[in-house]
């Protein structure tokens, strides 16, 4: 069977990824593609260490947290990812190791061997669609628009650092959409970008 079509959603908190990448799955399934939506931190083992972190006293230590995050990652790739690449499906991934990559590096992590060390292991996606927002914007969606208090990951100067090292990312595979466009507009121009990758595979495969 053809190899799978692999897209990630990132961005800094706020910018709608969760939202997008269910909007992309709906859509692509009506479509009568087989597509599988999941995210990162999961709710394995790891990733619910990751997210009970978010919301604690205190972070934990920048190397505890990387490492973490490679953990989970690994098992994410490991039991969902690539088996369902295997199978020919579109995988939807709610953050990837870009995000630890730009957040980590935040934290003072040196973001080029974070990046060597997930490409041990981790598929490169084929799209990365990085979500762009001013910060105060993003804040403003989590407090007012969630009625969220910011966690760990959310504080205004943190973030500036996070959306500039998202800034200065340079693959290939990224592109990149203004996430202050109404939801449905931004969905449009997700589709846009997924659908030239769509036609590329057929081809290909027809090929």
């Amino acid at each position: 069977m053809p190899k799978g079509i692999f897209i990630v959603i990132e961005g800094i908190d706020g910018t709608g990824k969760s939202t997008l990448a269910s909007g992309i799955q709906q859509a692509l399934t009506k479509e009568g593609y087989d597509c599988l939506c999941t995210f990162e931190p999961t709710n394995g083992k790891w990733g619910t260490i990751l997210r009970e972190s978010f919301t604690a006293g205190s972070r934990l230590s920048p190397e505890d947290e990387t490492e973490i995050f490679i953990k989970d990652r690994r098992e994410h790739v490991k039991d969902q990812i690539l088996p369902a690449l295997r199978s020919g499906k579109i995988v939807v991934c709610d953050r990837y190791y870009l995000s630890t990559i730009a957040y980590q590096g935040a934290r003072g992590m040196d973001m080029n061997a974070i990046e060597q060390e997930n490409l041990k292991f981790a598929p490169e996606p084929d799209l990365a669609l990085i979500l762009e927002l001013p910060v105060e914007t993003a804040i403003e969606r989590i407090t007012a628009g969630r009625g969220d208090q910011l966690n760990n990951f959310e504080k205004q100067a943190y973030l500036e650092q996070v959306a500039e090292n998202f800034r200065k990312m340079n693959y290939p595979f990224i592109k990149r959409i203004d996430a202050s466009k109404p939801g449905e507009k931004l969905l449009e121009d997700a589709l846009d970008e997924i659908r030239k990758l769509v036609t590329v595979q057929r081809i290909d495969v027809i090929g």
